[in-house]
């Protein structure tokens, strides 16, 4: 595989801060490299939120982290970033500007995973040791056998395979101009940097107003999202690329498969995934339960051939 055999970690510090969707408030995030092992978690207000599946909760319209009453939202961009990055092991300190704060997000930036990749790329990336200073080897989930999750018309299934393969499907029928749209990657070669990262979240204008109406999207702009008219079209092109919207949602679903990774590992299996109308962690109660979906017995970690 491009990331090796041998757990990775940051070979420096990124610091980065911006505006956030929802909540419209500044917050700062710097992200340390971190020790083999451990793989990725937060520091907000010296409390560490593992970036675990066993850690999320359900929320709307973004990816949210939460424990002893601490919540760390829309996660998915930057460790979407992460995991395609090969950035196994690292410390992701997090702050908003008021500093009584419960609750924070992650800057949303242009609305992509760009400016996340870009930083890894100016630090590089670096052999990751243990607390002993021992490499570690790093492990992949593989599937002993497929797994299906589903909710009303949204789905989600993994086939065992020898490579990561997703391929993701989307269905807008009442906006012509995104209506049904499917985007496939290898998701962790080069492709997504080049296909996927650069992919903006969107939205529709007809649903504005009821997401402002429940507190979502106080940040929210034409500098940060691609919004789409049902009648108008899209009122801020041009699009990155025709299917931006589909690529976009391969990239929230490496993010939130991410989540997956335990001590180090890489999160996303070794599968063909494909996924209709939903982020994995919309089914996550499903996910997490193992309800017609993933059983620890169907899970083992390999090393990467």
């Amino acid at each position: 595989m491009e990331n090796g055999k041998l757990q990775q970690t940051l070979a420096g510090c990124i610091e980065l801060s911006g505006k956030t969707l929802h909540s419209g408030k500044v917050s700062k995030v710097k992200i340390w490299p971190g020790f083999a092992g451990e793989g990725r978690y937060f520091e907000f207000h010296s409390n560490l939120i593992p970036a675990s599946i066993d850690f999320v909760r359900e929320s709307l319209l973004c990816t949210t982290l939460c424990k002893d009453g601490y919540k760390i939202r829309t996660v998915e961009h930057l460790l979407s970033a992460l995991e395609a990055k090969g950035i196994d092991n690292c410390r992701i300190q997090i702050q908003s500007l008021d500093s009584e704060d419960t609750e924070v997000e992650v800057p949303i930036f242009d609305g992509s995973a760009n400016a996340w990749v870009e930083a890894i790329e100016q630090v590089g990336r670096k052999e990751a040791l243990d607390r002993c200073g021992n490499n570690v080897e790093k492990l992949a989930p593989y599937l002993s056998e497929p797994f299906y999750v589903s909710r009303n018309d949204s789905f989600m299934v993994a086939f065992p395979a020898s490579k990561v393969h997703i391929s993701c499907g989307i269905d807008f029928p009442k906006v012509p101009a995104i209506g049904c749209q499917w985007f496939s990657s290898a998701a962790l070669d080069d492709s997504y940097e080049k296909h996927i990262a650069c992919s903006r979240t969107f939205c529709i204008y007809e649903e504005v107003e009821h997401m402002c109406s429940m507190g979502l999207i106080k940040g929210g702009s034409l500098d940060n999202a691609i919004v789409c008219s049902a009648i108008r079209g899209w009122l801020n092109p041009p699009l990155r690329f025709p299917d931006e919207p589909c690529r976009h949602k391969v990239l929230d679903l490496i993010g939130d498969l991410s989540l997956f990774a335990r001590s180090g590992s890489r999160g996303i299996p070794m599968a063909r995934v494909i996924s209709f109308k939903v982020s994995a962690l919309s089914l996550s109660p499903s996910l997490s339960r193992g309800e017609r979906s993933i059983e620890s017995s169907q899970i083992e970690y390999k090393n990467f051939s």
